[in-house]
Formats: structure tokens, sequence, C-alpha cells
């Protein structure tokens, strides 16, 4: 999270000398005791006909934020949350405190190279948001600002960059952003030389430049359901129209455009959730058409890139379902061609494969554990980079040049902090040029990082990894948080947090459950958690929790589960099917309408969703088993756990109304009295505030009510 240091002796004053048990902390008054009555959502039915089935929904009325009952209804809310919440501050505070002061607030990232300029951000103590800039040829050089978020939100609520593409002279920069935090991007191009800034388009989701300077490919996404669909050219000072030069058709694909490392493509590629296909054009031609590798085919993945004279692609097609390489010549593409580079593996996951001038990264994933493979293109010797723990994160860095000997990547793991390494390609050697400060005092070796296993009722084994401050003593009586994700195919990776420490100093375990569904152990992994095996991501994560309940991690009464997205799906779907299994959840932006939404192909992304969770219109057998996890769908009369959620009035991933139904349907029928909190923020979007102190007082606040709901509250 984010900054501002204070003296070690106050740190200390805040982490409490032992780790508090069960019996010192349990006597924890419920928050909503003493507060006013929560809001009451009206209902108006509302009534769908689904395959023979009777749908009703009280809080469809909820949908139109432009209504102002419903803004009402959420600043109702909101206050609510506030009132409950109001005895919680001073530990609100505290852990902001302690959070910022593990920061370093004025900070510069690590520059990388590119056309003879050191790029990089920085931020300073006080302000909000990072600093873009460059300097030529050496760090002592005078800075260029290139782009300074702290002034460019000013009158607007939020402030996210999303394109920044520098043209192959370094002039011309591409850049969009996001006021709003509706992920709708505003692309423009400024001029280096002379800091004029040019409105290019709106709704932009990808660009690229060619290699003429002039030229600049982009991507808009469609003005109703956001898919992206249309490829322009632009060129820079010339009036008139841009050109569409494709317009995807199928809604349930979208495009994105880029240009390869080596400079010699511009490539499009269009994908679904199952299926992919990629157009290339000469990054040296702009004005040509483009050409189409291979045609789609129903369950065919491939992805592109380029080196020499050939085309290298990573392809799922004949039963390689976690990929394989293949090359082919770059003047003719055809499938005749293809030449197996590295074949499919059971059980590995080819996550992708980067190209530089004599080497290639291979970056792969097996047993829920990355690994980065550099292999000589003379060769076609691999060496795997070396790391120091055995539950760990690593990927790529920021690697923009293409004739280089060496290997930018990122290294993390639940102690080690976020670190940035050069891996010299001859050598053999990584060097480390910077590890993200945690100001205070922090020793890693006083934690511990592990992972064990739980048995799913079917027999797989489900990883989970944990850290804790030492010494761990399982007797159940350590609070824990476990969080998860599993779905789409994306991995839960291991990462360091210096805001975590606020829990794990307080005696929290923290675990992350690596269930189906998510990308951890290949594409099969991903297989057994989507469609019709949906139910394996519940039912894994509930083993994940009974395992560390039964090997006393903790206990139930101190057992808080968090999970965001389509992980909050989750959180809503274990909680109807076993609310007594946990004390409290978290759920962030959650997914949980999910009938409703995938019903209506007008909002944002339900067609495309269609491959990952099934399509209730067209089939029977989709929408009832999608109608019996559905967590909207199955809120009962029965008591459930402590629940916070959260949602942002300009989410266009996942729509507010979602979670402010479930709440208010959750709130009229449940029995118990545990607390309901609703905390809607009303100018951001899917991840919640922009700014950094705006996110670190959000976290605060998280931190807070997941603590007093463990019993804890100093």
């Amino acid at each position: 999270m984010r900054r501002f240091p204070l003296p070690l002796a106050l740190v200390a004053l805040m982490i409490p000398a032992s780790i508090p048990t069960m019996a010192q902390t349990q006597t924890n008054n419920n928050l909503t005791a003493g507060a006013a009555a929560p809001p009451v959502a009206k209902k108006t039915p509302h009534t769908t006909e689904v395959h023979g089935t009777t749908l009703r929904d009280d809080y469809f009325w909820m949908r139109d934020k432009k209504n102002p009952e419903v803004i009402s209804y959420l600043e109702a809310e909101n206050a609510y949350t506030a009132a409950v919440m109001k005895p919680t501050q001073s530990l609100q505070d505290r852990l902001y405190k302690e959070m910022l002061s593990r920061i370093k607030e004025t900070d510069t990232n690590v520059p990388y190279p590119l056309g003879g300029y050191l790029y990089y951000t920085r931020t300073e103590q006080g302000k909000q948001y990072a600093t873009y800039a460059r300097r030529k040829g050496q760090m002592s050089a005078p800075e260029e600002v290139l782009l300074d978020l702290n002034e460019m939100v000013k009158g607007h609520p939020f402030m996210a960059v999303g394109e920044f593409d520098v043209s192959a002279d370094t002039n011309l920069l591409a850049y969009s952003t996001d006021s709003t935090g509706y992920r709708e991007y505003t692309l423009y191009v400024k001029d280096l030389r002379d800091g004029r800034v040019t409105e290019v388009a709106e709704r932009c989701s990808s660009a690229a430049w060619s290699n003429d300077n002039r030229t600049l490919f982009y991507v808009v996404d469609h003005p109703v359901n956001k898919n992206p669909y249309q490829l322009y050219r632009h060129t820079v000072g010339r009036e008139g129209a841009d050109e569409l030069v494709y317009e995807e058709k199928d809604e349930m694909f979208g495009i994105g455009v880029e240009r390869t490392r080596s400079r010699g493509y511009i490539l499009l590629t269009s994908a679904s959730h199952t299926t992919s296909e990629v157009r290339y054009l000469s990054a040296d031609k702009p004005a040509s058409d483009f050409q189409l590798i291979r045609p789609r085919e129903a369950g065919h993945e491939y992805y592109a890139d380029h080196h020499g004279d050939r085309f290298y692609i990573r392809t799922n097609e004949n039963g390689a379902r976690n990929f394989r390489l293949v090359s082919a010549p770059a003047s003719d593409p055809r499938k005749e061609n293809w030449k197996e580079v590295i074949p499919h593996r059971p059980g590995v996951m080819l996550d992708s494969a980067d190209f530089f001038k004599d080497f290639y990264v291979i970056t792969e994933r097996g047993n829920a554990t990355p690994v980065l493979r550099v292999v000589d293109l003379k060769t076609d010797k691999g060496v795997d980079i070396k790391v120091p723990e055995p539950v760990y994160s690593i990927s790529l860095g920021a690697n923009r040049e293409y004739d280089t000997q060496k290997v930018r990547y990122n290294y993390q793991s639940f102690i080690t902090p976020s670190s940035v390494y050069d891996y010299d390609v001859k050598s053999g050697k990584s060097e480390l040029l910077k590890q993200q400060p945690v100001l205070g005092g922090y020793d890693p070796s006083g934690y511990k990082s592990e992972r064990v296993y739980a048995t799913a009722a079917d027999g797989t084994k489900v990883p989970i990894s944990l850290v804790y401050k030492k010494e761990l003593k399982l007797d159940g009586q350590r609070p824990l948080l476990l969080s998860a994700y599993g779905s789409y195919g994306i991995p839960s990776n291991v990462t360091f947090s210096s805001a975590r420490l606020s829990l794990l100093d307080r005696g929290v375990v923290f675990a992350t459950a690596h269930i189906r569904g998510g990308g951890d152990l290949g594409k099969e992994w991903h297989d057994q958690g989507r469609m019709m095996s949906k139910k394996n991501t519940f039912t894994d994560f509930i083993a994940a929790a009974e395992y560390l309940v039964n090997q006393k991690y903790t206990s139930r009464e101190r057992l808080v589960i968090t999970g965001g997205s389509a992980g909050g799906l989750l959180m809503g779907a274990v909680t109807n099917m076993r609310p007594e299994l946990f004390k409290a959840v978290v759920a962030y932006v959650p997914f949980v309408d999910v009938i409703n939404t995938e019903l209506d192909d007008t909002l944002p992304l339900t067609a495309g969703e269609w491959e990952e969770w099934g399509n209730p219109v067209k089939s029977k057998e989709n929408f009832e088993y999608m109608l019996s996890y559905s967590p909207y769908d199955n809120v009962a009369a029965k008591q459930y756990p402590a629940m916070l959620v959260k949602t942002s009035l300009n989410d266009s991933q996942v729509l507010f109304h979602e979670p402010t139904k479930f709440v208010a349907k959750l709130r009229a029928m449940k029995t118990d009295k545990n607390p309901l909190l609703l905390k809607v923020n009303m100018g951001a979007g899917h991840g919640g505030a922009s700014g950094r102190y705006d996110a670190l007082h959000e976290a605060a606040f998280d931190y807070a009510f997941m603590l007093t709901e463990m019993g804890i509250t100093q």
C-alpha cells in the first residue's frame, strides 16, 4: 500500500509485545450494538421468465444510477456503515499510521532504458499520484516530466493511466487516461518537444506506434458493452476522420493491438475466452493491409511474437491444453509451415514466450509455482533463473529493448518485498537493482511462509500458501485471513504487502487458497473450475478452510475470508453454502448477481463471459446450474457471518447494483444480528480509490473491520 515514515519508537508502540490469544481477545462486542437501524430498501417486484422458471427480483430498480432514489439509498448505506464503524476509528487511525510508517513516501522506481532514454515514475511526500518522467542517457541528466498525474487529476475524482507508448524517434508519447474509474480511457498524443497535447479518441483500450513515427493504431471499445471491437489507423498531423481498419463483429471476441519488441510487426489479436486469431502488418509499412496468420477455429487459442524472419506461436491445438511453442516463416505462417519448438507438457502451463535478439524467455507454471527460463536462440539451451525461496512469485519486468543481454524481472514472496533484478544472460548472474524499502525495522526472519495441501471431496489436492509471524503453535488460537480468486485461469500469485504486516504482527495468519478455476496448476485446473464444473471452485475453498481449522491454524470463531470480483462471487457462494464455517466475510466488488447479469448482453462484458460461466439464455442446463450457485439467487432466511461488502459507483467490471442488491436482500432475509455493511466509493471504479493515500485509508478501514471481528481491537 502507501507511505509516510514514523519514528521507530512510535512504530514499536503500535505492535503488540506478544501475539494475543483467543482468551485474551474474545470479549468482542457486536459492532452494530447501539447503532441506528440500517436502511431498508424498498421492494418493487420485477419478474423474468427463463426456461419455464419465473425469477423475481425485488431490487431490480437499483440498476439505474441516474435515479436520485438509488443514490440516496447508497448514501444511506454509507452513512450506516460509517456509524457502525465509528467505534473502530482509533484502530483505523492506528492502522493507517502503521502502514504509512513502513513506506518510503518520496521514492523513484527502477528506470528502464528505451531509445537512449531512461524512463521511470516517482512519488513525492504528500502527493497522491505518481509523476512519469525520463532522462537522456543517465539519471544525472536533466529530468523531463512527461505526465504529472497530480496536476491531471484536478477537477476529477479519479485518475489512472492506461496506454503509455513512446514513438521510435522518442518525440511522441501516446497515452490514455481514465478520470472516473469506469475504465473508459481517452487516448492522447503528446509532442515531447513542445508539450502540445492532442486528443485522439475516446474509449481506447490499446494502441501501438508504427515505425514511421506518424502512424498510430488504436482500439476502441463498444459504447454499450465495452467490448474492444474496432481498430483505427491515425496519422499525426493529418486532418479528417481516422481510418477504420478492422471491426470485430462477434461480441464474444475482443481485440487488442501491439507492436512486437523487435519492432518488426504490428499484431492485432482477436480473442474470446477459448478461441483466438492473430493478424499482422509490417511496422515499416503501416499503410498496408493486415494479414491473417491462421483463421479462428473454435477452441483453438494461439498468440504470436516475432524474431528475425519467423513468427513464434504459442498454441493449444491438438490437445496441447497447457500450450506448446511453434515457429513459422513470417513470409508464410500458415499451419502447414508450423515447426515445433517446445512440446506440450502435462501439468506445466506455458504462460508466455518473449523474444529478444539473441534469446527468448519462457514463463511457465507448475504446482502453483512460476519459473522463468532463458533460452539461447543459437544453442536452444535453457537456464532457469534461480530463486531463494520455495513459495514466491517471479515475472518479467519492464523489458522494452530488443537488442540486450539483460533480462529485467520482478521477484517477491510473502516475506521478501517486491524486488527488481537484472539477469545477465552471458554470466547467468542476477543483480538486485532495488528492493522496495520497508521502513521501521522490518525483519523478515521473524516471519515464516509455507505451502500446505487440503484434500477436496473428490480427492484433489488444493495448495494453500501461508505466512505468519513466528512462532506458530497449532492450537487453534490464531486468527486467520483466507483469500482466494479461482476464475478465468488467473493464478493467485504470492505477493508481499507491507500493509499486511499490521495483520501479521497482531498474530493473524494470512493464507491464499489456489483453488480450481484459477490458473495455478495449468489450464486443466482452470477447466475443472469453470462452466458446468464451477462448483469445484467453491468446494475447494471450503475444503481449504476446513483443513486450516482441523489442523488448528485457526478456529471457526477467528476465521475471516476475503475475495474480490469473481473472488467476490466465491465469497457469496461459500457463505450461502457454509455460513457457520466463517466468522466474517469481506467481499470486494463481488460478482454476485450471476443470473441477471449473464441474461443481459447489453451490460458490459456479459457476452464474452458466457465461455467462463455458461449461457443461461441459450442453455437450460447452463441456466439451472448457474442458478444453483448464484449468490443473489440463493440468499435464504438463515444466520450469516458478519459481512463487509464493498463496491464503487463507477465500476464497469461488476456494476455497483450487484453488491447493492445482494446486501439489500441479505438484510431483508437473514436471521442473525451480525454486522452487514455496504461501503460504496462514489468516485472510483473496480479497483477502488486511485490516490495512494486514499487507498491506504481504505485498507485501514477494511483491516479494522477484520480485526474487530477476529476479536482484536488494538
